[in-house]
């Protein structure tokens, strides 16, 4: 009989052709088969993912992932089915015909592995309706900082994720996260209800990681000469949409291959651009913090900031993105005292009245003609200008507000929910005939549909309305048109590409006094978030701590040593080494004064047969300032 270690390397090497896990990974996944609740601290790159994906193959029943990254869904569920790995994820947007067929391969399909929620979908209707009957082997929470009101990244409905546990009582949590501060690490596993404490932590020392905080008013040519300096594929991380493209194109003046990412491009678009930064086509990315979540290059030699994060936890996961292949690389914070500003400022704007969050709240649900009562679930196109001008405030006041209102679990914004059009067959197999007889105009552009999209019954599959009409040769309109035609006719389930923003509301509408907005809870996120800010803006002004032993200082790891690279250590020790050759120039010139009477000159000529002349300039000047000539 096969070990736990055996199973899970076997199916290491099947689904992923690996020999070896990583560091760390195989004892947090053999913690997990022994049904141990189980907290992962694992640094950007780490392979969290793994750490869920191989129990869940290798245990009867299928693992409940749960994540608030619909991207990070969307891109694990893809990468699973490559390794022919049954998977899907359940998030704002889809039909419910979608969600039935979603849920009832998880109910009933043995082969089914892994099932992706967000945690607002634990509390609904439908999920707590099947709930009984799901054969769950793990209940892996992902980002679970989220659970934490001391985390960086709170968010209330994370709090109810351990309700689902007296349903599963014999299955182990394993939670998941690339930061967390020591106060942090004990409140995920209090707010998961962990039978017992158990921690893996792997150090967040990167020993080829280089830090350098650097005061530069000309940001823009000092990014050139770095990238000069250090050769090879890099990031550079901006704040806005706008300056992604302003950088990319000064870059691109300056011979550089450069392109931008942010999350309003198309999925298509974004694909394309990160695909030709991952295989060398262009050299350098200018993205905001949209970029990176699942990025796995291991050759990135620079990782560049533009503008100050948020917090220690972004700058360190971001900048963790370099160097993943072990080799040297560069993480090079670049900063002026508008920054400072900037940042100070939106952090009070960040956190609008409640009074304006409430009426923002009102003029969402007049906008989308949503009545009393109604709303829960429902999804529509957004554009952040447009509700702006309709609720009368700035574009950042908004957006602000919404991400109040999305941490609170009343609603979601999501820029990539489905940026290409998907179908699925309704219509059982042996029903055709029966179909084709009442419907004969439908038969030919049928019978095209079953014939282009192999798993058109079992799963949703993406295409294209223009590449299908050019097959049928009709005009793409046309084609629009049938495809609806179908999906009336209970033929096919069809849903278009949005092609922008979406909103989706996670609770019916209530009056906006009774709106639960606490404002304790307002407060004390408030005081978190400056603490945090006050974080960041005393790592970047200290002038005295090794920028490597500040971070792992701040994660809770106080006993590392000195990398002796970053830009405070270099600094340190350049004036250690000016100061010790000082005091040697000082005590030779103390010493020919002792035994002779010399000129000025004298003492210069002897002095400088052993060292600098400027050195010694300076060290006779500090004698003659100080009396002692």
């Amino acid at each position: 009989m096969s070990t736990n270690s055996e199973i899970v390397h076997q199916v290491l090497k099947k689904h992923w052709h690996f020999d070896t896990f990583r560091a760390m990974q195989e004892e947090i996944i053999l913690s997990v088969m022994e049904k141990r609740d189980t907290l992962a601290l694992l640094p950007t790159g780490g392979g969290k993912s793994i750490c869920f994906q191989v129990p869940a193959i290798a245990l009867p029943g299928f693992c409940l992932v749960i994540s608030p990254l619909i991207a990070l869904m969307k891109d694990h569920v893809e990468n699973l089915k490559k390794r022919e790995v049954k998977a899907a994820a359940i998030y704002s947007g889809m039909s419910q015909y979608e969600i039935d067929r979603i849920l009832s391969n998880a109910l009933f399909d043995p082969e089914f592995k892994l099932l992706y929620v967000s945690p607002e979908r634990l509390k609904t209707d439908i999920f707590r309706a099947n709930i009984s009957r799901m054969k769950v082997n793990l209940i892996a929470v992902d980002e679970a900082h989220c659970i934490s009101q001391w985390g960086y990244d709170f968010r209330p409905p994370y709090l109810e994720i351990a309700e689902i546990r007296p349903w599963f009582p014999d299955v182990p949590v394993l939670a998941l996260t690339a930061t967390a501060t020591p106060e942090v690490v004990l409140d995920i596993q209090h707010q998961l209800k962990f039978k017992k404490e158990n921690l893996f932590q792997k150090s967040f020392k990167r020993e080829n990681l280089i830090y350098f905080i650097v005061k530069e008013e000309d940001k823009m040519h000092r990014m050139l000469r770095i990238m000069k300096r250090y050769p090879g594929t890099g990031i550079v991380y901006v704040r806005n949409r706008r300056r992604t493209r302003e950088i990319t194109h000064f870059l691109s003046q300056n011979g550089i291959t450069a392109d931008f990412y942010h999350a309003g491009l198309d999925m298509k678009e974004r694909d394309a651009r990160q695909k030709a930064w991952m295989d060398g086509t262009i050299r350098v990315i200018v993205s905001t913090n949209a970029f990176g979540m699942g990025i796995d290059k291991p050759d990135v030699r620079f990782v560049i900031h533009l503008d100050i994060p948020d917090t220690l936890e972004a700058y360190f996961q971001e900048a963790g993105r370099g160097g993943r292949d072990e080799k040297e690389a560069v993480a090079i914070l670049l900063y002026d005292n508008p920054d400072i500003r900037e940042l100070k400022t939106n952090f009070e704007l960040s956190f609008p009245p409640l009074s304006v969050i409430r009426k923002i709240y009102e003029d969402l649900m007049k906008f989308h003609h949503l009545a009393m009562n109604e709303g829960q679930y429902c999804s529509f196109p957004f554009d952040l200008d447009e509700m702006a001008h309709y609720c009368s405030v700035k574009p950042v006041v908004l957006f602000n507000a919404l991400t109040f209102l999305e941490k609170s679990g009343l609603l979601l914004l999501d820029e990539s929910v489905r940026q290409r059009s998907v179908i699925t067959m309704k219509l059982n197999q042996s029903d055709f005939d029966s179909f084709y007889k009442k419907n004969p105009q439908y038969e030919e552009f049928v019978k095209i549909l079953l014939r282009s999209f192999g798993g058109i019954f079992t799963d949703y599959v993406t295409f294209s309305e223009k590449e299908l009409a050019r097959r049928l040769e009709l005009k793409p309109e046309e084609v629009v048109k049938k495809l609806y035609d179908l999906q009336k006719l209970q033929v096919i389930d069809y849903k278009p590409s949005l092609g922008k923003q979406q909103i989706t509301f996670m609770e019916n509408r209530v009056e906006s006094n009774y709106l639960y907005l606490e404002p304790k809870v307002y407060q004390q996120r408030k005081s978190v978030t400056e603490k945090r800010l006050k974080e960041v803006f005393h790592f970047i002004e200290n002038e005295d701590t090794c920028r490597s032993q500040a971070l792992l200082a701040y994660f809770g790891e106080t006993k590392s040593t000195t990398c002796h690279q970053c830009d405070v250590c270099v600094r340190k020790e350049r004036h250690a080494l000016k100061n010790k050759e000082y005091d040697q120039i000082l005590t030779s010139a103390i010493h020919y004064l002792s035994d002779h009477q010399l000129t000025s000159k004298e003492l210069f000529a002897k002095l400088s047969e052993n060292y600098s002349e400027d050195k010694v300039t300076e060290i006779l000047r500090w004698m003659n300032d100080q009396k002692k000539l």
